[in-house]
């Protein structure tokens, strides 16, 4: 049960859930005693849980892996879970490695999230998950990246879903919000996710940070807030911790920033996702 003092619901908007390697249920325990309510949860990379992709139908066993989790988190939460399903843009560079060229990759990525949109098309999933690498890769690669981008935008709008993005850090994505709109769908409804304080072109869904945090809060613009938990023990000081989300919570509302603790948490999600966490909180 949740930390009934918090009287709001709070959502962290983009982890991961390992329930054979990690902690799994561990950790969504620990963010509903600290208040947390609602996740979005995203599969882990297709690698991590021991998938080398060569057949687009070689993603689904990673899909259902993380939409069973989500099952599982949505039944200990005040709240409920969601997942985000997708291909990681980091894949295009391993199976390069693997002897691929980039076209071949990004037509197998393609082709992953292609499953993934069934999932979406028919529930549960309420995103897509695509991007392109944050680490420099040559013009081929790059472009590669951006045709996988631009077809995980194409099926999101197909199914009527939003989009999170792994990119390069950035506070421009405007290009993007354009490829999105030319897809049919709504800059709003697509996420950068590990993004900071400020952001153009598409919804940021901002690391716990606090200073980023404060800038975000301070803006007149919707956001989300995420710790991006690995939930891998082998890197347990990994980016942040379950906890992080409804500790946060607690000190923006302490500093008095309760409508901006509103945006992240009940405005943006339905603008975004188009989900009711308050209508789906039970406490």
């Amino acid at each position: 049960m949740s930390d009934p003092d918090l009287d709001t619901p709070v959502l962290d908007d983009h982890l991961h859930l390992d329930p054979e390697h990690g902690r799994g249920l561990d950790a969504v325990e620990d963010f509903a005693r600290l208040g947390g309510t609602h996740l979005l949860v995203c599969n882990k990379p297709s690698w991590h849980l021991g998938v080398e992709a060569d057949d687009p139908e070689d993603f689904r066993a990673v899909f259902e892996t993380t939409v069973d989790v989500v099952e599982c988190a949505a039944d200990t939460l005040d709240g409920t879970a969601w997942p985000v399903l997708g291909v990681h843009p980091g894949l295009i560079s391993r199976l390069c490695d693997r002897g691929y060229d980039p076209e071949a990759a990004a037509d197998l990525m393609c082709g992953g999230l292609d499953v993934a949109a069934e999932y979406a098309a028919d529930g549960p999933a309420v995103a897509l998950k695509t991007g392109r690498p944050h680490y420099d890769v040559d013009d081929a690669v790059w472009d590669a990246s951006n045709a996988v981008l631009r077809h995980g935008l194409e099926r999101a709008a197909e199914a009527g879903v939003a989009v999170q993005l792994h990119t390069e850090a950035t506070e421009d994505l405007t290009e993007v919000a354009d490829w999105a709109e030319a897809a049919g769908l709504a800059p709003e409804r697509v996420v950068k996710h590990y993004a900071g304080g400020r952001l153009a072109g598409v919804t940021k869904s901002v690391m716990c940070h606090k200073d980023d945090l404060l800038e975000a809060a301070e803006r007149d613009a919707p956001f989300l807030m995420e710790t991006d938990f690995v939930d891998d023990p082998e890197r347990p000081g990994a980016v942040m911790g379950p906890k992080t989300v409804p500790r946060r919570v607690r000190w923006l509302l302490d500093e008095g920033h309760e409508d901006a603790v509103e945006r992240a948490h009940v405005e943006s999600p339905a603008r975004v996702y188009g989900v009711d966490t308050r209508a789906t909180l039970n406490r």
